[in-house]
Order: structure tokens, then C-alpha cells, then sequence
């Protein structure tokens, strides 16, 4: 597969500075990345294919599970320079192989692997971002992102990270440091938020922002599905171990469905907007996921974000099987109407006045994000998503705050917040007799958190009697 369908990049948000100090503070220097870059590329960039006449780009790969290795292989599928597999990583000894089984199917003449470049162990990511290599790409369950990220930025690595890029709020404050860290060392950093490199979202983007139904009134955004697999606990297994392998019902590893899924439509509204939402409340619960491995996730939520121009975003998100299903993005304007999913626009009366000629459905942005990367490395140029992937990811963490508490949330309360879902990460090494950060009751059950009940959820409660404090001081 060529690159012929590199897209322009997309121009990066900015935030009003006049009401969120936090994100000023920490906004990274993203949108003038790519001409910085371009003038002056770095050192470890001039180590990378296609600059300075090197042919290679030597890839890591940190987490062989399904999304990791699809990746990885749609790393090799590009044809801007020889892009190569030099060392991968996972906790698991089976997952590695099986990974390295389908490498061998795909790309037999791009693999660099020999038995000493695969490492096994939660110490793995270590060795493979300290390798000879010039990209990692980081697909473990997205609670170990902050920190591998900033190993990685630490070691003068180009980054290619799945989302969510963190499960907390301190995980996210992370991310937004080492991004800003990374753009001033001129390091590349792609985001797996694929929506923004499909050409039909880039379209009908175009046509939205250029006001094609005039003022943008509210949004809808779905991830409606039947949920996804399960992992049985093993006999003899270690809790650590199990949680491990049933990763996605654990919040300190997954950050609920509402952060891992439903991301991807939530990041659309705000590429929409150019902005974040300042507040959320929401509501939700478990209806039908009562098995013994469903862990502490819950199987709906419901929540509606309002953005600092008075915008609302209703968001949906549920598993449960036998129901209404959609993955899918909307808006409404004063002059029409977009299913943003679809790439189509509609006059007020019903009528299509735009439709992307790419149509609806998967239009390859897995592997599009990919070509754009390797495109944008040949010609020196160095984007930076981790700001944007970074408080898109945040908007899914406010919103599950807001439906685990039952409260309405503001942005700048939760972004500071210090709860961590999971301590010392990088300490974390025996799969075997490590602590896992959250505990079974003696029935093998986890505690789900209630609406109404803040405790472990979010530390907010001082910031609030502090304003409330001076605004009864004002009133005197």
C-alpha cells in the first residue's frame, strides 16, 4: 500500500487561555511543530529513515496484543522509506509469539527480530525504547501510557501511541508535560485518534468548519455495541496476572468503556469545536454486566458536556446485547444538519447538500494514520497529537467522573485532581506476586462505584467549599 493519500496535516486546536490557566500552562507548541521541525530536525530524527539519506526506520513495538500488532504491521505496509521491526515487548510470553507469527505471515522481509529483540515481562517496555530503535509504538492497555510515553520522550524517541492515552487525571497531566517535552526536542508524536487522518472526516470537517450550516447548535455522539470479550479467571492464577489478561474491566488498566471506545467519537466533537468541554454531568450504571469477570466497569453511560460557547454534546455509550447500536457522530446547525460518521450534510429540510466521496463506513484511517506518519518523517516535518490526545482523552475521563459521582463536574477541578487509579507503575515488575491496585471481596467481586458516593472517584470537594467560602465572603 503506497502513501499516495497523505493528507494535509490537520491544524491543530488551541484553547481559550482566558478560562482554562491549566490547559495555558501545560498546551503544548503543536501547531507550529511541523515548520519548527522542518527548519531544524532534530538528532534523532537524522538518525531516521528518509533524512539524511538513511534508508531505514528501525519501529519498537511496546504490547503485541491485537491492536498493537495491527500497528506494527501497518507500520510495514507503508512505502515511504524501509520501514522495519527491530524490537518488541509484552508482559505475556504467548502474546508475543502469536504476534510474531503474524509478522512473519505479513512482512517476513521487514522483521529485524531475533530472539534476544523480544522481551517478556512488565519491565519489557524498558528494554525495547533503550534498543537501537527510532519509533516505538506504544498499544499496552492504555493505564501504563503515561508512563511508557515519557520513557520513551526521556530516550529522544519518535512515539506512535494508541488511545486513550491514560486513565487519570494525574496520568493525563503526564502526557500534556511530556508532549511539550517532546516538541522541544522535535520529536514526532501520532496519537491513535484515526478519525482525524480519514479523508471523509478531514471532508466533511472542511465543510463544517467552513460554515456550511451556519452556527453549530448541539452535537450527538454514539457508541451503542454489544460490549467485548471476556477473560475468565484461571486456577492457580495470580490476581495481578488476571487482571493483566482481563484487562479491559479494570479501571486502572482500561479507564471503563466510556474512555477506551468512546473516545473516538467524543475527540470528534471537539476537533469540531477547536476546543474542550468545560463541564459535564451524567449519568450511569451496570444493568446487565453482573458476571464474576466483569470487574468494576459499568455498561451504560449517558452525558451531556457543555463547551465554554454554550455548545452541548450529548454522549451515549452502552454494552449491553439486543439493543439500539450505533458508532456514529452528529450535529446540528442553524442551516442544516451532518452525520458526521457518514460524511453527509443535510439542508433543514431534509435534503443532502454534501456528501464525502469516500463514503460511509471503515475508510482505512488504521492504516491512513500510518502513511501520514511515514509521509510527514520523509519530509522532516514533526507533528505533535499529544495535546490534542491528551484532552480528548481527558473529555472521557470527566465523563465517566460524572457518572460515577452522580455530580455536575467542571473541567478545571477535574483536570487537577490528584486521585490516581494506580500507584508506582514503574515499579510494578512481578506479574506473579505484585499488588494488584484493586482487590476482589471474599466472593471474587469488586466494588462498583455509586453515584452520590465521591470516595476514590474524585478529590473536588475542597476546591468547591473554597469558592463557596468567597463567594459568601463576596456577598458580605
Amino acid at each position: 500500500m503506497t502513501n499516495q493519500n497523505h493528507l494535509p496535516e490537520t491544524p491543530k486546536t488551541t484553547t481559550a487561555s482566558s478560562r482554562r490557566d491549566f490547559l495555558k500552562k501545560t498546551s503544548t507548541v503543536a501547531a507550529t511543530a511541523a515548520t519548527v521541525a522542518a527548519a531544524t530536525p532534530s538528532l534523532a530524527l537524522a538518525r531516521s529513515a528518509n533524512v539524511a539519506g538513511i534508508n531505514t526506520v528501525k519501529v519498537g513495538l511496546v504490547g503485541c496484543g491485537g491492536r498493537g500488532t495491527g500497528a506494527a504491521i501497518q507500520a510495514m505496509n507503508t512505502e515511504s522509506g524501509n520501514v522495519q521491526l527491530a524490537a518488541i515487548a509484552d508482559v505475556f510470553e504467548d502474546r508475543s509469539n502469536l504476534a510474531r507469527q503474524q509478522f512473519e505471515q505479513e512482512h517476513p522481509d521487514k522483521l529485524l527480530l531475533k530472539d534476544s529483540d523480544v522481551h517478556i515481562g512488565l519491565d519489557g517496555y524498558k528494554k525495547v525504547i533503550e534498543s537501537d530503535v527510532d519509533l516505538v509504538i506504544l498499544a499496552t492497555p492504555p493505564g501504563f501510557r503515561p508512563l511508557h510515553f515519557a520513557t520513551a520522550v526521556e530516550a529522544d524517541k519518535h512515539v506512535f501511541m494508541e488511545k486513550p492515552v491514560g486513565v487519570d487525571a494525574p496520568g493525563i497531566r503526564k502526557v500534556l508535560k511530556y508532549g511539550k517535552i517532546a516538541s522541544e526536542k522535535n520529536l514526532l508524536v501520532q496519537v491513535g485518534l484515526q478519525r482525524r487522518h480519514e479523508r471523509a472526516y478531514r471532508e466533511t470537517m472542511e465543510q463544517l468548519k467552513g460554515g456550511l450550516i451556519g452556527d453549530l447548535l448541539y452535537s450527538r455522539v454514539y457508541w451503542n455495541s454489544r460490549g467485548v470479550w471476556e477473560r475468565p479467571r484461571k486456577e492457580g492464577q495470580s490476581e495481578l496476572d488476571y487482571q493483566m489478561r482481563n484487562w479491559y474491566y479494570f479501571n486502572w488498566l482500561c479507564g471503563d468503556h466510556i474512555v477506551e471506545q468512546h473516545i473516538h467519537n467524543l475527540d470528534v466533537i471537539n476537533w469540531l469545536m477547536d476546543d474542550y468541554p468545560v463541564k459535564a454531568a451524567g449519568m450511569g450504571g451496570r444493568l446487565v454486566r453482573d458476571g464474576i469477570d466483569n470487574g468494576e466497569i459499568y455498561d451504560h453511560h449517558a452525558v451531556e458536556y457543555t463547551y465554554a460557547n454554550g455548545h452541548k454534546m450529548f454522549s451515549q455509550c452502552r454494552h449491553m446485547p439486543d439493543c439500539f447500536n450505533s458508532v456514529s457522530e452528529h450535529v446540528v446547525g442553524t442551516k442544516g444538519s451532518a452525520d458526521i460518521s457518514e460524511g453527509r450534510i443535510f439542508s433543514p429540510d431534509g435534503k443532502e447538500i454534501f456528501k464525502s466521496n469516500e463514503g460511509p463506513g471503515q475508510r482505512g484511517g488504521h492504516q491512513q494514520e500510518h502513511h501520514d506518519l511515514f509521509a510527514d518523517l520523509a519530509q522532516g516535518i514533526l507533528p505533535n497529537e499529544a495535546e490534542y490526545g491528551a484532552n480528548s482523552t481527558f473529555t472521557a475521563i470527566l465523563g465517566r467522573l460524572a457518572t460515577y459521582t452522580g455530580k455536575e463536574l467542571a473541567w478545571d477541578d477535574a483536570i487537577n485532581s490528584d486521585v490516581s487509579l494506580a500507584e508506582d507503575l514503574a515499579n510494578m515488575l512481578d506479574l506473579e506476586n505484585g499488588e494488584a491496585p484493586v482487590k476482589p471481596d471474599e466472593n471474587g467481586r469488586y466494588k462498583i462505584n455509586k453515584p452520590g458516593d465521591n470516595e476514590g472517584v474524585i478529590d473536588w470537594k475542597p476546591r468547591m467549599k473554597a469558592r463557596k467560602k468567597k463567594k459568601k465572603g463576596n456577598n458580605k
